[in-house]
């Protein structure tokens, strides 16, 4: 495993030129999940029966309940935003590409995130600013990856870097 950087600028600060890639970050912040948020979620947004149906969920082949995967890519993308991107300095994203869930969110899970900036390029049309890409991992309490993406982020520079 590559060793942990940490950001050297608080997130209200931070700006394109203080994400290199290569670097690895894992975050001390975390998401836990219960049987109710994944019924609630899955209600509005995913009504498939072995995301609200404790009983039903049990003879599926998940053999109980698991949370949506767009419940997870939620709890992730909080943690992202919180942790990984600037505050006022995030001109959004394009997308995200991969996104892949490898193993079910299920309820008491706790979620934690590691992010590996995988480059930094400045923008050849947009002097003030640059993209970012970076891939995030969820990792789960007992260490497993349960979903991962790719994303990319616009990020503003510090007014000195731009000529």
């Amino acid at each position: 495993m590559s060793s942990l950087a940490a950001f050297s600028t608080p997130r209200e600060d931070r700006r394109f030129e203080d994400y290199r890639a290569g670097e690895v970050y894992e975050f001390p912040e975390t998401a836990s999940v219960s049987e109710e948020d994944i019924v609630r979620f899955a209600r509005e947004f995913d009504p498939q029966y072995f995301h609200t149906d404790p009983a039903a969920a049990a003879g599926s082949p998940y053999k109980g309940l698991i949370a949506s995967g767009a419940h997870t890519v939620a709890l992730t993308f909080r943690m992202y935003v919180k942790n990984v991107l600037p505050g006022k300095a995030s001109f959004g994203s394009p997308g995200m590409d991969e996104v892949r869930w490898l193993k079910p969110l299920r309820p008491g899970d706790t979620l934690r995130i590691r992010a590996t900036i995988l480059e930094t390029r400045p923008s050849r049309a947009r002097a003030d600013r640059g993209t970012i890409g970076v891939f995030v991992e969820t990792i789960n309490q007992d260490g497993e990856v349960i979903m991962s993406y790719k994303a990319t982020n616009i990020i503003a520079k510090r007014p000195e870097s731009v000529r």
